[in-house]
């Protein structure tokens, strides 16, 4: 065999073995990555499932859980990709202790149904029925994001519920400029990712800086953020988790009109909180519902985007707890502040 082939075989068993090689760890990544992922689902499926409870509705299946031990209730409206998990999370970002708190999945998130030809005005009217299937007379109202048109259309619609309104980084109106096209794009992406399982879980595990950009906020609020802030984040993300069980409420979300000049009949003292540089629900959204309401009060941000309820978390939950404890109307002793039945 002359030194040239004798070469040759030497650099074909090379290549070969470095592609076998390469090939085994190739697959091996790929049997991590899934192991991982399969082990995230099955955690999460056992973080959701039988925690609340579910009543069945005029409109379907309605879930919700309860929290608190004493003072006055609140309503928490979570936003879009959300759960009754989210409002959990809303209630200690938001909240604190002092107060009890109702959080239901929106239409089409975790165990809620999305009724046949369901709008944000239906969901309101679910608010009030789920109030007199529990006993409560009155509520504070604390919606976020998404969740401000159903919140906002819950106060207009029954105002004898609503003792205040809170809205956090809520989407109100329609601004028509190039920065609202922006944001309706990452609307979409999001209602896509929430599609499926896998992408959801791809995008918030290996490119978290690109999901906070699609969440409204520029990558360096996230870098500027606080252990326990990055901790209110991390469990932000995986409250969105399993996507698939609320990619419903996401479309559905994504279709809905917002209250718009309705709001202008709203009774219920308001406060808004909102950043300047949110990039999801803009700006805009806060000077309308200010401009709108009577005696709306806004509380901004010049910067936190559309997490700053976790940046700025200190002031928010002291300005939010003042607002729902000055305007609460029903008093210890009166039927709306027993326990309701059946909570959990």
């Amino acid at each position: 065999m002359s030194r040239l082939t004798s070469g040759a075989s030497r650099g074909g068993s090379r290549l070969r073995a470095a592609l076998l090689v390469g090939g085994v760890l190739v697959l091996g990544s790929v049997l991590a990555v899934a192991a991982s992922f399969r082990s995230t689902v099955k955690a999460d499926l056992a973080r959701v499932e039988g925690r609340a409870a579910i009543l069945p509705s005029p409109w379907g299946d309605l879930e919700y859980l309860t929290g608190g031990e004493e003072g006055p209730w609140v309503l928490l409206v979570h936003g879009a990709g959300g759960g009754y998990d989210l409002g959990e999370l809303m209630a200690e970002i938001l909240l604190g202790e002092g107060v009890r708190w109702i959080a239901p999945s929106r239409f089409g998130y975790l165990g809620s149904a999305v009724p046949e030809g369901g709008t944000p005005d239906t969901q309101a009217h679910a608010y009030a029925w789920l109030l007199d299937e529990l006993g409560v007379e009155e509520v504070a109202v604390v919606a976020l994001s998404a969740g401000g048109a159903s919140g906002l259309l819950f106060a207009l619609l029954h105002p004898e519920r609503v003792s205040s309104l809170t809205l956090v980084s809520a989407g109100v109106t329609r601004v028509g400029s190039l920065e609202q096209d922006d944001a309706d794009w990452k609307g979409r992406m999001l209602v896509r990712l929430f599609s499926h399982d896998f992408p959801y879980w791809a995008v918030t595990s290996l490119f978290q800086g690109r999901f906070i950009e699609l969440m409204g906020a520029d990558r360096d609020v996230a870098q500027r953020l606080t252990p326990q802030e990055a901790r209110w984040l991390e469990r932000l993300v995986e409250s969105m988790r399993p996507a698939s069980l609320r990619s419903k409420g996401a479309l559905f979300d994504n279709l809905a009109p917002p209250a718009g000049h309705r709001i202008g009949g709203i009774q219920a003292p308001t406060l808004v909180i909102h950043a300047e540089d949110d990039r999801l629900q803009l700006f805009e959204n806060a000077r309308f519902a200010e401009a709108t309401i009577p005696g709306a009060r806004l509380l901004s941000f010049e910067t936190g985007g559309h997490l700053v309820a976790i940046t700025e978390q200190p002031t928010v939950r002291e300005a939010v707890r003042r607002h729902v404890v000055e305007h609460r109307r029903v008093k210890e002793g009166s039927s709306g502040s027993e326990s309701p039945v059946g909570l959990r």
